[in-house]
């Protein structure tokens, strides 16, 4: 005797779907209880005249300068330091990735290059400063190159860590079933080591952005480096505060396009996720 399954609720599969996006608010909630929380405490603390409002601006008259600022400059500044950033990262970036693949494929060439490009990142990211207005002026390029050498190291640093991290049984599977040397980087070399690579171009972004307001500190017209030194100058604390705020928005804008990018490139990974906590 066969028994008919009984058919699901309407409700049943509207709830299944809406789950997945409850658990998202949720988590964005969590992670906004800590800057709101220390928003609200300050708002109170600067009101109460336990902090100067000389020094710390409340919240709210950071919030009006904001709205002053995007009512006439700001975007100006957002425009270039984009540009900046987003020509620095690709050049850096790029340039990383190439040299990576040969560092990383090749003994002989870490031999050559490894202790060069040691003792050039260890250098401050001023110290270039100087010796890139020397050479290249006062322009674009200078801030350009600078920035590309912040990001240039993040990335050749995570890409050859993961290529030499690679398990050595996997290549000698693929040289056991006859790949070129062309096949085993894309179906083993790049798979296997693409999680240490967005990690690095991660890092190397969040460098770029360090390197854009040392180079718009230095000499530039405008960018929001340039917005905080005028809020120095001028003795506008709120103008210092409201510039770091975008400069903390774009940044945070910017790695989560790449940490999206991450998580679809690496969709087929089964990887632990942490313990507890939601989705």
């Amino acid at each position: 005797m066969t028994t008919k399954s009984k058919p699901l609720p309407a409700f049943a599969g509207l709830t299944w779907k809406t789950r997945p996006d409850a658990a998202l608010w949720r988590r964005r909630a969590k992670g906004l209880a800590i800057p709101l929380s220390l928003i609200v405490l300050l708002e109170i603390l600067v009101g109460i005249g336990w902090v100067p409002a000389y020094q710390m601006p409340a919240p709210s008259e950071i919030l009006l300068t904001l709205r002053e600022l995007a009512e006439g400059p700001l975007w100006t500044h957002i425009g270039a330091s984009l540009a900046r950033v987003l020509g620095g990262f690709a050049i850096g970036a790029g340039l990383a990735l190439l040299v990576t693949l040969w560092v990383g494929l090749s003994r002989e060439a870490e031999v050559y290059l490894e202790p060069t490009f040691a003792g050039l990142r260890a250098i401050p990211s001023l110290a270039w400063v100087p010796l890139l207005l020397l050479w290249l002026g006062i322009d674009e390029t200078s801030k350009v190159v600078l920035i590309a050498i912040g990001a240039f190291f993040p990335v050749y640093l995570n890409g050859v860590a993961a290529i030499r991290n690679i398990d050595r049984k996997l290549v000698e599977v693929g040289q056991m079933y006859g790949f070129t040397p062309r096949r085993l980087a894309r179906r083993i070399l790049l798979p296997a080591a693409l999680p240490g690579l967005l990690t690095g171009l991660r890092g190397g972004l969040s460098l770029a952005w360090m390197f854009l307001v040392a180079a718009e500190l230095i000499a530039a017209t405008k960018g929001l480096g340039y917005l905080l030194t005028d809020g120095r100058e001028t003795s506008r604390p709120d103008v210092v505060l409201a510039a770091i705020i975008v400069l903390a928005l774009l940044g945070k804008l910017s790695d989560g396009l790449l940490a999206r990018l991450e998580r679809q490139l690496l969709s087929w990974r089964d990887a632990f996720a942490g313990q507890g906590g939601e989705g």
